[in-house]
């Protein structure tokens, strides 16, 4: 006899506790890498209260309307959708930032890239920080949290993207201090602009790896921040060559990459002629994840 499900045993009372370790299991089966956490986090909303709570509600009955609501989210996670846009939100550097499926679901392994820029960007009194791709504003908005003096410009090709992140960027107090603008990568600014920080997290998964990744990516972000051409690096080949147009003197270029692009992203770098020799920073896990260069030539006129 299969396990009783909440959806299909009407006597039984099921408990927070009850509804954790059901879902967990269930997940577990369907293939999710934390799923107790997850489990967790869909009750939490489902309950619409801190996930710490459901330690002191544990013996608590969920009512109907919450029964159904995890009903319907524990089957959509079951299909691969992510638990991030299933509850709309997902914490990085600390804070709390809205996600859709119109943004990239913010990820520990870029936090790497916003403690080298903060650690940058704290040697200059008002730094001016570019954030190229910047989907949620996550990378722009950690910044300008930590950084009271910095003004920060944030660019997306996409609108969708762009008024989720300026509903994040409001959300933290640092809409005043941004300035979201519309393009493809430099295309929107003005050609005297200049930044001491031009950082990003780009597309760089190669396409023929596209069909390769796991179900919650492939099917359900955006594609279009994800794919950069055959060899991954069709976006950071011309992050690095257009860098220079827009970087003061001394100026930092900061790139989140895929550890296997390292020595390739290192020889993009020395082509320009315009850095010196970039550090490779490597995330929790150990990879080579962030490049940082400093530009030592003089700005282009």
């Amino acid at each position: 006899m299969s396990a009783p499900t909440p959806d299909r045993t009407a006597d039984e009372t099921w408990t927070v506790g009850k509804i954790i370790d059901w879902t967990t299991a269930h997940l577990r089966k369907h293939g999710s890498e934390s799923p107790r956490l997850e489990a967790e986090i869909l009750l939490a909303h489902a309950r619409k209260c801190p996930r710490i709570q459901l330690y002191v509600q544990y013996n608590e009955p969920l009512t109907e309307g919450e029964r159904g609501t995890m009903r319907d989210l524990v089957r959509r996670r079951a299909l691969a959708e992510p638990v991030a846009y299933l509850v709309g939100h997902r914490e990085f550097f600390g804070l709390d930032f809205r996600v859709t499926p119109d943004v990239l679901i913010p990820r520990p392994e870029t936090e790497t890239l916003v403690l080298e820029l903060i650690a940058a960007a704290k040697q200059l009194s008002n730094p001016q920080i570019l954030d190229l791709g910047t989907g949620s504003g996550c990378i722009a908005i950690a910044a300008a949290v930590n950084l009271p003096g910095a003004r920060v410009t944030a660019i997306d090709i996409s609108p969708q993207a762009l008024a989720i992140a300026r509903e994040n960027a409001a959300r933290h107090g640092v809409a005043e201090r941004i300035t979201f603008l519309e393009g493809d990568l430099f295309a929107p600014l003005a050609r005297d602009a200049r930044f001491e920080i031009v950082a990003s997290n780009p597309p760089y998964v190669p396409d023929a790896e596209m069909e390769t990744l796991p179900a919650d990516i492939r099917l359900h972000e955006p594609a279009g921040a994800l794919r950069a051409g055959k060899e991954g690096l069709d976006v950071i080949a011309r992050l690095v060559r257009e860098a220079t147009a827009h970087l003061a003197p001394a100026g930092t270029l900061i790139i989140e990459i895929d550890p296997a692009q390292s020595a390739a992203v290192r020889a993009l770098i020395a082509a320009t002629g315009a850095f010196g020799t970039p550090r490779t920073i490597k995330d929790p896990s150990g990879n080579e994840r962030v490049f940082a260069a400093t530009r030592v030539d003089s700005p282009l006129a």
